[in-house]
């Protein structure tokens, strides 16, 4: 019991170095959060709906597909050409910045986390590397180490990212008359740093080719 409490503890930890760290998702919740305060869970749950299928596909053996030079450019190519045109879409729509109907805000974001999680190279990596190896001794520990893991991981996701649009969506409407111009500023800068991620991708994956 006492190893399953260690290892938890520091799945947590790794788990929240890469959650937190800044990327696509993290634009891309604060962009949404101004419009909805739910849409940090709704993107982890589109991401769930990406990462829980991946950690039983790789425990069966996928990783070796992730690993291929070849697979990592098509999705380098292909998430950079998402995240360019998501960039490009958010800039310019900022003169028709405004508040969205939370249905709308809630399967929008959904799509969001599904689209930036499959289409995200350095997602994929991670998990078929330093998730692998997570998931692989928490197999060790047994299943239900294994379920706990998975669980617990995605926690963080929802935790984290819940807390970015949460803080955006209070920012934005304690804002008063400067909402939104406070919002427009928050989207021009999200919008910016996907356009920053796409070219990253992009060239990450070309410099991967000519390799």
């Amino acid at each position: 019991m006492n190893e399953l409490a260690t290892f938890l503890v520091s799945a947590v930890l790794i788990s929240l170095s890469g959650v937190m760290a800044p990327g696509a998702i993290t634009a891309a919740t604060v962009a949404q959060g101004t419009r909805s305060r739910w849409a940090g869970l709704l993107i982890s749950i589109g991401h769930g709906i990406v990462e829980m299928p991946l950690i039983a596909l790789l425990m069966l053996g996928l990783h070796f597909f992730f690993e291929k030079s070849s697979v990592q450019i098509a999705i380098g190519v292909l998430g950079g050409c998402f995240l360019l045109w998501m960039g490009y879409n958010m800039i310019r729509q900022i003169r028709q910045a405004q508040t969205e109907e939370s249905t709308n805000a809630g399967t929008n974001s959904i799509v969001t986390g599904i689209l930036l999680s499959a289409t995200n190279p350095y997602f994929l990596l991670w998990w078929a590397v330093v998730g692998l190896k997570l998931a692989m001794d928490a197999k060790a520990l047994g299943i239900l180490a294994l379920i706990l893991f998975a669980i617990i991981h995605w926690l963080c996701d929802v935790v984290w990212l819940s807390i970015l649009s949460i803080a955006a969506y209070v920012t934005h409407k304690g804002a008063g008359l400067f909402g939104q111009k406070l919002q427009r500023g928050i989207l021009l800068f999200c919008g910016i740093a996907l356009l920053i991620f796409g070219v990253k991708f992009i060239f990450d994956a070309l410099k991967l080719w000519i390799s």
